[in-house]
């Protein structure tokens, strides 16, 4: 199935729930634009905090770890390197959505404390994801490339795993160094993502407080 086949199924699913839904047919209405606004702003702050989370939850818990474990090493990280931005881009794309969505629902000046503190962590997340966008997915992609290079000089690489890059490491100070500098960097991303998706958890169990099943 292609990815505009599987678009468009989306959106037939998501027009079906609207046709669907008890406000189309005004069982719960009183109506108005204002209230169909209100739906419309609900909806974009579920769809894509749901989408964020989600990702997030795949690609750090799920997804990069079986790759790393079944992937020869350099084609494990060619693969991230590509994967990382698109990643980044899309996870700040629904968590601006989410910010500019939730803020618009629950106005600072009028929102409760509690609705601040949701405001803070969707705006946390938002921020983390930027800073792994724009600074340390960059450097640890350019870090990636000056280590695969040394890597290939010295023959090491094409296996899965570690076991060959620390044996050679010990005896090649170049490469102890970057490793070092990469395990820094990486560290960094890593916690900012660990971050961005723990806000989201937070607020995960907001939403599931408001929910009336």
């Amino acid at each position: 199935m292609g990815w505009a086949t599987r678009f468009l199924t989306a959106v037939a699913f998501l027009a079906i729930g609207v046709l669907f839904s008890p406000e189309t047919f005004g069982s719960k209405s009183d109506g108005g634009y204002s209230s169909k606004v209100l739906i419309a702003l609900k909806l974009a702050h579920l769809l894509s905090f749901s989408t964020g989370f989600g990702v997030a939850l795949w690609v750090t818990f799920i997804g990069g770890i079986i790759m790393f474990k079944h992937l020869p090493r350099h084609q494990f990280g060619n693969l991230q390197s590509k994967m990382f931005p698109a990643y980044f881009s899309l996870v700040v794309a629904c968590a601006a959505i989410s910010v500019a969505s939730f803020g618009y629902i629950h106005p600072w000046s009028t929102a409760s404390s509690i609705e601040k503190y949701q405001l803070g962590f969707l705006l946390s997340s938002l921020a983390f994801n930027l800073s792994n966008l724009f600074v340390f997915t960059p450097m640890t992609i350019e870090m990636m490339k000056q280590r695969h290079k040394v890597e290939r000089e010295a023959s090491i690489g094409e296996e899965v795993g570690w076991s060959k890059n620390k044996e050679t490491a010990k005896v090649n100070p170049k490469l102890a160094a970057m490793n070092k500098k990469f395990g820094m960097i990486h560290g960094l991303s890593s916690l900012a993502n660990i971050m961005s998706f723990g806000s989201l958890a937070m607020h995960s169990w907001y939403l599931a407080g408001k929910l009336n099943l």
